[in-house]
């Protein structure tokens, strides 16, 4: 059985940092797509960075130059480092991982909140 893990949420002050970890169990992430959704409150989710298995990144534009996303594959793990955080940066963050042929993940993590606030 698969499972995605993520922890490293809270809350921040803006213009502060976090990183995100997604730890895998049952499958190795090197053989998947690595990548982080969030959902604020009253939106729809949103792709936020993904990263393929010859490590090409993508992100969406809202944080591109703030956030990076990284993998260990020796550790079966991804993270998402977040800096120069903004409060429209507040939501619940999922890791996934999603075969490189599929459309959607294939897994999903349980979500970890992150929260910037004054």
């Amino acid at each position: 059985q698969v499972q995605l893990e993520e922890s490293g949420g809270g809350l921040v002050q803006p213009g502060g940092s976090l990183r995100l970890s997604c730890a895998a169990s049952g499958t190795p992430l090197s053989t998947y797509v690595m990548g982080w959704y969030r959902q604020a409150p009253g939106k729809e989710r949103e792709l936020v960075a993904d990263m393929s298995r010859g490590n090409k990144r993508h992100y969406a534009d809202s944080v591109k130059g703030r956030f990076t996303i990284s993998r260990q594959n020796s550790k079966n793990t991804a993270y998402l480092q977040m800096n120069s955080l903004e409060p429209e940066d507040t939501a619940v963050y999922y890791c996934i991982a999603q075969s490189p042929i599929a459309t959607t993940p294939d897994y999903w993590g349980q979500g970890t909140q992150v929260t910037v606030s004054s």
